[in-house]
């Protein structure tokens, strides 16, 4: 049993690029963890040379995970284990919150030694809406599919944030300015690295910017929120009242067409009785 750390698990987030944004207690409990769950040993060991010490590591990824958490939660009642993903802050879109779920339900302690996150990163440096973010991961790969994720976020009044690979970036972008309209959106690439870029435009524009070279490195989306909504007209209102009052009573059509247009209901009543003949 490691004397330095308690036992239980440890979600250590570590570098997206730049080896010196570890921080010294993330690299402390690396150190001194008894075993570090990782994802890729070939890119962790990355890190541990950089600590200048050979880690303990055992892989833990989407392939093995279902055979390989048992094992782990057993350990965690004697043992510090750690949870590192290839880059950055782990379970945002990486394997682990089952693991988190099954070390509380055994009841050991988990901790968090919160670092890098590509996702929040690339919303430092959009200039876009932060007051509310949804973070969507990466979209379907297949055009439909992709259409049906973007059209289900659509309305929802806040900037989203996805990650996305350099050769389907472009189709991407068409696929969010078709779904979302033309917004404002921000390409970020290669964050805290050395040719680290962040490009503004509208989806449109960012789209035809890499259809013909496709960016190498990690890539993050960040898409504006929607714009306000125009107010419905009064003909907007008649129109709809009239179509619900084909189908409905008076009151329950002008409570129909208030949820739908966001109009004030009891106005609406007034309306719809004006117009009953």
């Amino acid at each position: 049993m490691n004397s330095v750390l308690a036992p239980g698990l440890y979600i250590v987030a570590t570098p997206i690029g730049n080896l010196g944004d570890l921080s010294p207690r993330a690299s402390e409990i690396l150190l001194s963890a008894d075993i570090v769950a990782v994802e890729d040993s070939r890119v962790t060991a990355g890190l541990f040379r950089h600590l200048g010490a050979k880690g303990r590591m055992t892989p833990y990824h989407d392939h093995n995970a279902d055979a390989v958490r048992p094992g782990l939660v057993a350990r965690m009642a004697t043992e510090a284990v750690a949870l590192v993903s290839d880059a950055g802050t782990p379970l945002i879109s990486d394997p682990g919150f089952k693991l988190v779920r099954d070390a509380r339900a055994a009841g050991h302690a988990v901790t968090t030694i919160p670092g890098p996150c590509a996702a929040v990163a690339a919303l430092t440096l959009a200039g876009l809406p932060t007051d509310r973010f949804l973070f969507i991961g990466f979209l379907p790969p297949k055009m439909q599919a992709k259409a049906e994720a973007i059209a289900e976020v659509a309305t929802i009044r806040a900037t989203l944030i996805l990650y996305e690979s350099g050769p389907r970036l472009a189709a991407t972008l068409n696929a969010l300015a078709d779904g979302l309209g033309d917004r404002e959106a921000a390409v970020a690439r290669e964050i805290t690295k050395k040719f680290e870029e962040c490009v503004t435009g509208t989806l449109s524009q960012l789209a035809a910017r890499y259809a013909e070279a496709p960016p190498k490195g990690e890539i993050v989306v960040v898409v504006a929120p929607p714009g306000e909504a125009p107010r419905p007209s009064e003909d907007d209102a008649d129109a709809a009242l009239a179509e619900a009052l084909t189908r409905l009573p008076t009151a329950k059509a002008a409570s129909e067409v208030a949820k739908k247009l966001g109009l004030d209901r009891k106005a609406l009543y007034a309306r719809a009785l004006a117009m009953k003949p």
